[in-house]
């Protein structure tokens, strides 16, 4: 049995999936299973992975069923005990299980385990994530608070065992987006979260024009899950109303009205920092703009944010 397995969801990444897989393969821990879940690709992801011969690949196809059932049926393939997430445009530095696995040897009691990243954005800028946190590597304290600028844990840079995974129940394949959020804060409801700031992890994220994309999910659905949960925890209301923050700005660039209007009434804005309250008052031209500023700063590396 492998110490680790590791499960990569892909659904057309031909211009990835070569170099995450060799990220992979290239780790200083060697004893590891890769599970890949090609989810009906039309592109030429599947024949790429099929090109890479390593005797610890495995390679499963589903039928067009999202990220959440992609990684589910990985992780019900998988054979190792602990579980490592990776999605097919990231990449790993080469000591990034080795990390993990000596993180979890030192704190074998916890429910997740979790590595420093950073993060590529539109291939021109690297940003280094915040987590007001330095030369850390032990539990965390409090999750929530811990991701409160940047999120803690990222579906590239985490490590869950597998009796975890299945008492919770894995990831929610109701969820289009905010799945790997949901399972965070799932696991932080019950668990201890180990952290370190050894940074393992390169994150691509990609920005299409000046708008976030429109989801056709329920958009309360997220939210609902911990309705109850967020009225006794006030980290986790705080922790939720930054992601309603979030979603709220993304409904005002999108024209969403309604939307906008119903998710606002829900923010205890006393968890909203002060360039956030102004934000959520600005009118649209004007956040429109400043989105634009944002990208072309971001292109001279110079990244700011709303969240700290």
């Amino acid at each position: 049995m492998p110490v680790i397995s590791v499960v990569i969801p892909v659904y057309n990444k031909e211009k990835f999936i070569e170099n995450t897989i060799y990220s992979v393969l290239n780790q200083t821990l060697s004893d590891f299973e890769l599970i890949i879940v090609d989810d009906s690709s039309t592109d030429k992801s599947l024949s790429i992975i099929d090109s890479i011969k390593d005797k610890r690949i495995k390679t499963y196809s589903i039928k067009n069923s999202g990220v959440s059932k992609s990684r589910n049926y990985g992780v019900e393939k998988s054979t190792s005990n602990l579980i490592a997430f990776l999605d097919a445009d990231d990449l790993w530095k080469n000591n990034h299980l080795e990390q993990l696995y000596k993180l979890y040897l030192e704190n074998p009691s916890c429910g997740m385990y979790a590595m420093s990243y950073i993060k590529n954005v539109n291939f021109k800028s690297y940003k280094k994530s915040y987590f007001g946190l330095s030369n850390f590597s032990g539990i965390l304290e409090n999750f929530f608070t811990s991701s409160s600028v940047d999120c803690i844990a990222s579906s590239s840079s985490v490590m869950i065992p597998l009796n975890v995974f299945k008492k919770i129940n894995g990831f929610n394949e109701n969820l289009k987006k905010r799945e790997d959020t949901a399972l965070w804060i799932k696991i932080a409801l019950n668990y201890k979260i180990a952290f370190s700031t050894i940074t393992t992890v390169e994150i691509v994220i990609t920005e299409h024009g000046n708008h976030l994309s429109k989801s056709h999910e329920n958009p309360w659905y997220f939210f609902d899950l911990f309705k109850f949960q967020e009225q006794n925890n006030v980290d986790l209301k705080k922790f939720l109303d930054l992601n309603r923050f979030s979603e709220a700005i993304n409904f005002k660039l999108n024209k969403e009205h309604n939307n906008f209007k119903i998710i606002t009434k829900s923010i205890n804005y006393r968890n909203l920092n002060f360039k956030q309250k102004i934000l959520i008052k600005t009118p649209f031209r004007i956040l429109l703009f400043l989105k634009k500023i944002q990208s072309y700063l971001l292109e001279k590396n110079i990244y700011i944010t709303t969240f700290k």
